[in-house]
């Protein structure tokens, strides 16, 4: 198994970059760190361009760390006849999980076909075929059609009395900010420079009004730097439009229409499904996803038009409901109520105004800006479609700069993926378990980290190893290994970045993290070198994340 090295990405390394930008020039600056801009640095660096992305929070921060978590097909934009869109993610899906294996996994999903449902036994039964054959389906993953009996059997806990049937197919679970950070990793691997916590304040131009850099504010040393590069891409996700009204052109043409996804996290015995399941809302046309993972289950997502700040999306006391009303009325036995809700996540979709559309109706697609001042712009698409919206803009922009070299990622294997097979990937967990039976790691705790890190759980067991002796605990032993692989190799810089971004523990084990807080707190700290008062910034900071996610609670 060939493998790329995985560079050296820390706070450390972050401080040497920054000292020398300002007398670089670069071929292509990207803003925005999310999953789109983190795509375009991939497909420019492996082009022989050479690449900054510079992010204003950190990587994953906006949208990308706040979707669905599912590399899907949209099954749901054949309702729209947008058959090309379900060609391409269908495609694309199959790519992302060839090239890592271990944040994008395959999931069998459960349609139930129910009375006044969206579609019916027959239309189900088609949209499924149709579906396989667009997306490019492999034969043993193609869908399955099931009478009542089995769907029953299947999932007990599905209303009984509206039930007719239902249809099994795949679709693929990731974590988005994991995907994300990869992609980053991978670009900085090949020979790109991406920093997080790094602000676009302003455009420098030239003397005929074409951009030729810009101005940065580092939150991180309060230091302004000006940045030179010969073509500039805006990937802000929800922050497009913001970063366009900074451009001396501004907003004209198309703009952003944001609309509001919502997730809620309840333990997995209240609502113990045994697959993920895509089930009816009863109370419009929407759909909503069940999703189990780990001890819990999420379930999700609403779609409502967003005006509001868009910096800290929150999820409302009526979101949270809507979503338990739906649950509640497809699986009757749960009764669940707002009191089971131990996290939730809000994130917005930077998608195209259509006059005259409602949120769910409004097209997937992504579209291409370019200003008169030279500034590239992009928006739309899907987590799914990530790397083919890299490729369009990378079309447009190598055209411009005279770059004859053709995308190189569709094969490019992500740091962590390099497994030629799902079943190389279970072999190696396999041997990593026991392996790290060693320092009392359970098999259950390497798998969870396997389908974090892939092939880099070596140096995270290797530094577990390492500590062994001096921490008794074997669960902070691997946590602490894992703290100190983020801040060496995934510029973690504070509480947030790693609890959040990188493992997910704000969303997926929120009722544990005031027991860890103090161990993960110290050990960032130490790594860090921070000040005490530094320390206390970093527990604040953290603290407003932990209680944003639960504000509905405070709502009547």
């Amino acid at each position: 198994m060939s493998k790329i090295a995985t560079p050296d990405f820390s706070i450390e390394l972050r401080a040497k970059t920054i000292e020398k930008l300002s007398t670089e020039k670069f071929d292509l600056i990207i803003i925005g760190g999310g999953i789109t801009g983190a795509g375009i640095a991939l497909d420019a660096t492996t082009r022989g361009i050479k690449t900054l992305l510079v992010e204003k929070k950190d990587f994953g921060w906006g949208t990308s760390s706040r979707s669905t978590k599912l590399i899907h097909g949209g099954l749901r934009y054949l309702k729209q006849f947008d058959f090309g869109l379900v060609h391409e993610v269908g495609v694309e899906r199959a790519i992302v999980h060839h090239n890592a294996p271990h944040v994008v996994i395959p999931e069998k999903m459960l349609l139930p076909i129910v009375d006044g449902g969206s579609l019916g036994k027959r239309l189900s039964s088609v949209g499924l075929w149709i579906y396989d054959r667009l997306a490019g389906v492999e034969k043993d993953e193609r869908r399955q059609m099931l009478p009542l009996d089995k769907t029953q059997e299947l999932e007990p806990l599905l209303r009984k009395d509206i039930l007719q049937g239902g249809g099994l197919y795949y679709e693929y679970r990731t974590d988005d900010a994991r995907l994300t950070i990869e992609v980053i990793k991978t670009a900085v691997a090949h020979g790109a420079t991406c920093i997080n916590y790094a602000e676009v304040v302003d455009f420098i131009y030239k003397e005929n009004g074409f951009v030729e850099g810009i101005q940065l504010k580092d939150h991180l040393s309060n230091q302004k730097i000006e940045v030179r590069s010969r073509r500039i891409v805006n990937a802000a996700g929800p922050w497009v439009d913001t970063i366009r009204n900074i451009d001396d052109e501004g907003v004209k043409g198309s703009r952003l229409q944001l609309t509001k996804g919502v997730h809620i996290v309840i333990p997995k015995d209240r609502l113990p499904i045994k697959q993920s399941i895509y089930f009816d809302v009863n109370t419009d046309s929407r759909m909503c996803f069940a999703i189990p993972r780990g001890n819990i289950t999420y379930i999700g997502t609403t779609d409502t038009l967003y005006s509001k700040e868009i910096n800290t999306p929150i999820a409302s006391r009526q979101d949270v409901e809507y979503i338990l009303n739906a649950t509640n009325y497809m699986f009757p036995s749960a009764k669940l109520t707002i009191n089971d809700v131990e996290s939730t996540w809000a994130g917005l979709r930077p998608l195209i105004h259509q006059e005259g559309k409602d949120p769910s109706e409004l097209s997937r697609k992504d579209e291409i800006f370019f200003s008169k001042t030279g500034l590239y712009s992009i928006a739309g698409g899907k987590l799914t479609g990530y790397r083919k919206m890299a490729e369009r803009v990378m079309k447009v922009v190598c055209k411009s700069l005279e770059n004859k070299e053709g995308c190189k990622t569709k094969h490019l294997k992500l740091i962590g993926g390099q497994f030629e097979s799902d079943e190389a990937l279970d072999t190696f967990i396999y041997k990593r378990t026991g392996e790290a039976k060693q320092i009392g790691a359970t098999s259950e705790q390497i798998i969870a980290l396997s389908y974090k890190y892939g092939s880099d759980i070596d140096k995270v067991i290797e530094k577990a190893f390492e500590l062994y002796g001096t921490i008794q605990d074997p669960n902070l032993l691997l946590l602490a290994a894992e703290i100190w692989y983020g801040v060496k190799y995934e510029m973690v810089s504070n509480l947030c970045d790693f609890i959040i971004r990188r493992t997910g523990r704000l969303y997926f084990e929120r009722p544990s993290l005031e027991t860890l807080l103090p161990f993960i707190s110290g050990q960032l700290a130490t790594l860090l070198n921070w000040t005490e008062e530094q320390k206390a910034e970093a527990l604040e900071e953290f603290d407003k994340e932990y209680k944003t996610v639960m504000q509905f609670r405070n709502e009547k």
